[in-house]
């Protein structure tokens, strides 16, 4: 039988916060103190930063809707671009600061919808689509759906435990920032050629309409997450690397275009590519 003059504390049981914080990933750590006192929990910073980078890009993207509002279409432009290396550099961060959480893949998302989804699609429409009002908000919704629906494969693909290894160096479909980048090249021609063209709803009608398929469909992409440099061409990606900083810097409308094009070149090549991995791959499963 218990004493019941025993007034010592026990142990209360974890409560919902608890439980989220521990789904989410983030390595808290409680602070010793006096048996049964609860003590303030302490978040790592490797945990934060990546997180913070996030933040900073769906600021970034909501800013370039903004921008457009006011009709600084070149500041919405470099917004969304600036939203895109911050895009790129969160998970790198996370990667090498061992600071990935449930949480911060989470946010990471919504995040990439934000800027790469709804931010181009209301820019373009205040750019050029509402001179069709219902055909050009029509197109804009789909833009941004397509984008949320490819995010949402993406999560989920992740989670694929049957993947082979070669479907790494890959993307299905278009990723959400070349997709904007894409999305954004009428208006980007139209800084350095003029908007006499480019900025006729129905061009840039076909070319969010054509983006869009390009994010739901399955035609592989390169992902360049796994690009290894050989030794031998080190030096040489370097010194290209700082060209096209460079350009970018001096000269980002003509740069950006460029790479675009360039990248929509490289959709075929990895089209190919991803064929021939898959031929050898089922040649090489041995037959009963």
């Amino acid at each position: 039988m218990s004493d019941p003059s025993d007034t010592s504390e026990k142990p209360s049981k974890p409560s919902a916060i608890d439980d989220a914080l521990s789904d989410s990933g983030l390595n808290a750590v409680r602070s010793k103190g006096r048996k049964g006192k609860r003590k303030l929990r302490v978040v790592s910073l490797n945990v934060m930063i990546p997180n913070l980078l996030t933040l900073l890009a769906l600021c970034a993207g909501m800013t370039a809707i903004r921008f457009a509002l006011q009709d600084k279409f070149e500041a919405a432009g470099l917004a969304i671009l600036v939203a895109a290396i911050l895009d790129t550099l969160d998970g790198r961060v996370a990667r090498l600061l061992k600071g990935s959480t449930k949480l911060g893949a989470e946010l990471d998302s919504l995040s990439d919808l934000v800027c790469f989804g709804v931010a181009p699609a209301i820019v373009l429409h205040l750019w050029s689509l509402h001179e069709v009002p219902r055909f050009g908000w029509v197109v804009s919704l789909i833009f941004a759906c397509c984008c949320a629906l490819r995010l949402a494969r993406f999560n989920t693909m992740l989670e694929d435990p049957n993947k082979p290894a070669w479907a790494a160096h890959f993307f299905m479909g278009t990723p959400a920032p070349a997709a904007a980048g894409l999305a954004l090249l009428p208006m980007i021609f139209s800084f350095v050629a003029g908007d006499d063209f480019v900025r006729e709803p129905i061009v840039v009608g076909a070319v969010l309409l054509s983006v869009a398929f390009l994010m739901v469909s399955r035609f592989p992409t390169f992902s360049f997450k796994k690009i290894r440099i050989p030794s031998a061409y080190v030096m040489p990606t370097m010194v290209g690397a700082v060209g096209a900083i460079a350009c970018l810097v001096s000269a980002p409308w003509w740069t950006l275009s460029v790479l675009m094009i360039v990248y929509l070149i490289t959709i075929p090549y990895a089209f190919w590519m991803y064929q021939k991995y898959e031929r050898t791959s089922a040649a090489s499963v041995p037959t009963k």
